[in-house]
């Protein structure tokens, strides 16, 4: 029974080439956040928490733009499994569209809303925390970030199209020059080197090294792709014009739409979350704003399996092999289970080492650690959420990834965090763990969709590609 679980030297391999370099560039991004966000706690926690805040409203731009080019990417992996590198070129072009459009329609909302999105945070706690500071601190920060949206999104389009045709190791090098750039820069920025006439700049100097190293991967994706046209056949040819046929636009879009939907929706549910969490005080900002930051560290070993799955089933699928598609996704959320296991442990027993680190107050260093110990109990679980997901969307059921993400959490996790924060007395710790213990039937709904494989799709097999 359980060898059907378990894969041959041969599939642990290719499941290695492939997820080793995201896994390390997501490790080195993630670690280097935490870095960032230490630097930033050692100013204050008034400045961490306006940091905090802003990064969870970019955080849903990041997820939105991550969704924009879901749909596109569905067929990239398909198209490169039937060897369409037409098609590819194609849906490129699409993620590029899409990304510059949503980029513009997200730089003015927060330019537009900037007081009054950073406000829905602030609340007065057990500790007394400087709110007008606060939000003058977050509205400081906001400014310098926006740009390194066009960046980002432009350097999604690259990466994914990169990832989805089995490239992993450039955006992962892209990653790791974008990391030691803001480490370097966090550093010389925020605290100043009198030897070298640098000001410290606090947290202006956090968004300045943001900014500059977002460019650095920028050029490094980019460049890489169009000096090696032999190996990215997709980019020749790719700005001459912007032409995509209709009946491939309409298919995106009809995959795509409910997939950047979702993720908006899911992104926007996490920060009304956070929202939730914040009536009982800055305290708790801050607080989930370090447990976040130490969780996302652990969290890579799915983030990075569930690319894999993304990766693997797609091009299996789009190959037409149905049924080697299904045993291999069967064995790669087997082993991301596993793994998560095994890091969810460790991460238990390393919980009450990285709140202390932060120059902030008992009270957030408390809730952070009693907050990072539930994230790893919960780490099995989100990892088979997360791998569920994915299966899911390699074969475009997107209206089904829909209703169990996104609606998931608004209809169930948000409104238990708003009943027990608008009605009980229950401090931030009991309601993060009764709405983190919501997602174990999650994994009941995520079972049953994969097991019944709704999902085994070939959605290229007659599709135009020019």
């Amino acid at each position: 029974m359980i060898r059907k679980y378990i894969g041959n030297k041969e599939f642990y391999k290719k499941v290695l080439v492939i997820t080793l370099p995201i896994l390390v560039q997501q490790i080195i991004t993630n670690f280097v956040s935490l870095i960032d966000n230490i630097m930033v706690g050692q100013i204050g926690t008034e400045q961490m928490s306006g940091v905090a805040i802003v990064n969870q409203l970019i955080f849903v731009f990041n997820v939105c733009i991550f969704g924009g080019i879901s749909g596109a990417g569905i067929f990239t992996a398909q198209f490169f499994g039937k060897g369409d590198h037409k098609g590819v070129r194609s849906t490129f072009r699409a993620k590029v569209i899409i990304v510059l459009l949503m980029t513009a329609l997200c730089i003015g909302l927060f330019l537009t809303l900037d007081d009054e999105l950073i406000s829905l945070y602030l609340h007065q706690g057990q500790d007394n925390l400087d709110l007008e500071a606060t939000l003058m601190y977050g509205k400081e920060y906001m400014k310098i970030m926006l740009l390194q949206l066009p960046l980002f999104a432009l350097t999604q389009a690259y990466a994914g199209t990169l990832r989805e045709t089995g490239k992993t190791v450039p955006p992962m090098l892209g990653g790791m020059a974008a990391v030691v750039t803001n480490v370097v820069l966090d550093y010389a920025l925020i605290f100043g080197i009198e030897a070298l006439g640098i000001p410290a700049m606090g947290i202006r100097g956090a968004a300045v090294a943001t900014v500059v190293s977002r460019f650095c991967e920028f050029t490094v994706v980019v460049l890489w792709t169009h000096f090696n046209k032999a190996k990215n056949k997709f980019i020749e040819g790719a700005y001459r014009s912007f032409r995509i046929p209709k009946e491939l636009m309409g298919g995106i879009l009809r995959k795509g739409f409910p997939l950047m939907i979702n993720e908006v929706l899911w992104s926007t549910g996490q920060a009304v979350l956070t929202g939730c969490y914040a009536t009982r005080g800055l305290e708790a900002v801050s607080a989930l704003n370090i447990s976040s930051t130490v969780s996302n560290l652990f969290f890579c070993a799915f983030f990075a399996f569930g690319s894999a799955i993304s990766i693997i089933v797609g091009q299996l699928l789009g190959a037409g092999e149905l049924e080697r598609a299904k045993d291999e996704d069967r064995k790669l959320i087997f082993t991301t289970v596993v793994v998560c296991v095994i890091i969810g442990t460790a991460m238990a027993f390393l919980s009450p080492l990285f709140p202390q680190i932060y120059n902030t107050t008992d009270t957030v260093k408390r809730i952070a650690t009693e907050c990072l110990f539930i994230s790893s109990v919960m780490m099995p679980f989100h990892g088979f959420i997360h791998t569920a997901y994915f299966t899911l969307r390699s074969g475009g059921k997107t209206v089904v990834t829909f209703l169990f993400d996104s609606v998931y959490v608004w209809v169930v996790l948000i409104v238990a965090a708003f009943t027990l924060s608008r009605f009980t007395n229950l401090d931030v710790v009991k309601m993060y763990a009764i709405v983190q213990s919501l997602d174990i039937l999650k994994c009941v709904v995520g079972y049953i969709l994969v097991k019944k494989g709704v999902w085994v799709n070939n959605l290229v097999e007659d599709k135009p590609a020019v």
